[in-house]
């Protein structure tokens, strides 16, 4: 016969886990009700990643923009170097509909104007409002 350790009525083992209270005396236990915490909790978050999202479409717009004028003034027809800062037209010619860059400015000549682009620092192209 194996002989077993006696414990005292009313034993409880592991009490800090216990979802009751281990004596008659002990305050009774209850749930919090975190239902409200959780819903505010998700509209916060929800209200989070809608803003976050809505920057993430405006900024991915704007790079789509920036990349097709690239495009656009890169695949033009220009015959010299252009300089890092400095300001260049495009235009479009009334003949053949093609594209060119030039140092000559809107104002200066009756061309068909498209718009005004820098050269920044990392050979991108910025157009200029």
């Amino acid at each position: 016969m194996s002989k077993k350790k006696d414990k005292p009525d009313m034993f409880a083992e592991n009490k800090a886990i216990m979802p009751y209270g281990d004596s008659v005396g002990a305050p009774s236990i209850h749930p919090t009700n975190i239902s409200a915490y959780k819903q505010e909790k998700v509209i916060k978050t929800n209200h989070y990643f809608e803003a976050r999202f809505d920057e993430i479409k405006e900024e991915y717009r704007k790079l789509l923009e920036a990349y097709k004028w690239n495009e656009l003034v890169y695949n033009s027809d220009f015959r010299f170097e252009p300089i890092k800062g400095k300001t260049y037209y495009l235009y479009q010619r009334e003949e053949d509909e093609t594209l060119f860059l030039s140092l000559i400015g809107p104002d200066e000549w009756n061309q068909i104007y498209i718009g005004s682009f820098r050269l920044d620092s990392d050979d991108k192209w910025d157009k200029i409002n």
